[in-house]
């Protein structure tokens, strides 16, 4: 077998590892070719070429390993479309579908720590590659594929270009350049040293206050990933503003290291995750833009969501964790909208693939067409379907993989009755477990299937509740 094929794994979305421990350009060169040609076998015939995109984002080194993917790629007789610099990886996904290539295959590590790297792969309609292509992968791992006899081309391009064009046309960018332009709006974005770097001002002209612009692969210590324990700057920032400027429309937008989570924090300073932004998306797409489709969620996300649908008369689709399983179904249907409570949203008239620059254009776009602040937004749609919620999650170490399967097993012999004293009269099994209590709350234990870590999640009408939830889960899984 190749040296240390059993090490590669695809996980939800791509092989990722600590650079130069499990990532390596030893382990990348025997990957990359067996990937092409198993793209080529799928979607080959569909698009009439031997082309694949290569991209990457803006971690350490990985312009040199995207440069390592396209030369063993090419050897292998396939042509290659190499980014002449980072770009978001939606921004390569697009460009595989727009350019009809095989796919693209991306060097990136998401919102990981700096430590390491990675390899998305993407398929022919745009799209993270399907559960049965990355196996075929691993499965073919124990082969080095031989050069070709004619080796393919490599060809650079810009991947910003067309897909900021493309961006463009979805959103009324005129009326949001015009609301910044003339101070009605003030934007903030902070892209983690990532690769959002640069995009929102490419779209909307340099009044944008873009902040952690700068390269940085040790992400200051910590993880490209829009959580409030990694925004004190923006929030800082923000408050100050609001001060200075108490009556100001502003927002601050939040992307993760590659560019396909959002965040955003309202003029106040307050943190808005995904649960809150796609409730808001749906109104705002729905009411003003006369989208329809079907909405598909994760069994993580927000029970506004489904209420707020209701609203308009959509119908609600929910999958388990991970955003391939709404891409399967945007692939199967009409979809108007997509999202994860972890910030991955994407739109059935795009591609089925989360893409944070977009949702922040349409964020933008019903924020200047409300007038709203984005919490007063989301106070509004709270009172128009009589639901109020608070939601926090937690990611809680065991000790080891035992203890994780202790207490799954303890969950399939022995549900739990009763969580804080409330009864449970439902249980959700789609992915964990979701254990539903009378006031409306909810409490969902997911296991990792790879480390010791339990995946807390709660929903309630109040923050206190759901603090109280996560405390108990925590003691019942500590005891």
């Amino acid at each position: 077998m190749p040296v240390a094929a059993n090490s590669i794994k695809f996980g939800t979305d791509g092989w990722r590892g600590v650079i130069g421990d499990e990532f390596t350009f030893e382990r990348l060169a025997l990957v990359a070719p067996i990937a092409a040609k198993v793209l080529f076998e799928t979607y080959g015939d569909k698009v009439g070429n031997r082309t694949i995109v290569v991209g990457y984002d803006r971690r350490f080194m990985a312009e040199d390993f995207a440069w390592k993917v396209a030369s063993v790629v090419s050897a292998a007789g396939f042509d290659v479309l190499f980014s002449e610099t980072y770009a978001p990886t939606p921004a390569f996904s697009w460009a595989a579908k727009q350019r009809h290539t095989l796919g693209a295959l991306v060097i990136t590590a998401s919102h990981n720590p700096g430590q390491y790297l990675g390899l998305k792969v993407k398929s022919a309609f745009g799209g993270s590659a399907p559960p049965e292509v990355t196996k075929k992968i691993e499965a073919l791992l124990v082969e080095e594929l031989p050069p070709a006899s004619i080796p393919g081309k490599i060809e650079r391009f810009n991947p910003w270009e067309n897909y900021c064009q493309e961006l463009a046309k979805k959103v009324n960018i005129a009326t949001i350049r015009d609301a910044i332009n003339s101070g009605k709006l003030t934007l903030f974005a902070d892209v983690m040293h990532g690769a959002a770097a640069g995009g929102l001002a490419m779209l909307l002209g340099d009044q944008v206050r873009e902040i952690n612009s700068d390269r940085d692969p040790t992400f200051e210590g910590g993880a490209p990933e829009p959580l409030p324990k990694y925004l004190s700057r923006l929030f800082q920032i923000m408050r100050t503003h609001r001060k200075e400027h108490p009556t100001s429309l502003t927002v601050g937008l939040v992307f993760d290291g590659d560019c396909d989570r959002i965040a955003a924090v309202d003029g106040a300073g307050n943190f808005l995750s995904s649960q809150i932004l796609i409730p808001i998306l749906i109104d705002h797409l729905t009411l003003r833009r006369s989208f329809s489709g079907e909405i598909v969620k994760t069994v993580s996300g927000s029970d506004l969501i489904p209420r707020v649908a209701a609203l308009h008369k959509l119908s609600v689709f929910e999958t388990a964790v991970g955003y391939k399983y709404i891409a399967d179904r945007m692939l199967a249907t009409r979809v108007l909208l997509g999202g994860e409570e972890s910030g991955g949203i994407g739109y059935g008239s795009h591609i089925p693939e989360r893409d944070a620059l977009l949702s922040a254009l349409y964020v933008l776009e019903a924020i200047v067409e409300s007038g709203l602040d984005l919490s007063d937004y989301y106070r509004r749609l709270q009172e128009q379907t009589g639901f109020t919620s608070a939601y926090d999650r937690i990611d809680l170490p065991l000790s080891s993989m035992e203890v994780r399967n202790r207490l799954l097993e303890q969950l399939q012999k022995q549900p739990l009755k009763e969580i804080v004293g409330k009864p449970v009269i439902d249980c959700q099994t789609i992915d964990g477990y979701k254990f539903r209590l009378v006031d409306d709350s909810w409490l969902m234990i997911r296991f990792s299937g790879t480390e010791p870590v339990l995946r807390l999640y709660c929903e309630a009408p109040t923050l206190e509740q759901v603090h109280q939830t996560l405390a108990w889960a925590k003691q019942w899984a500590e005891s």
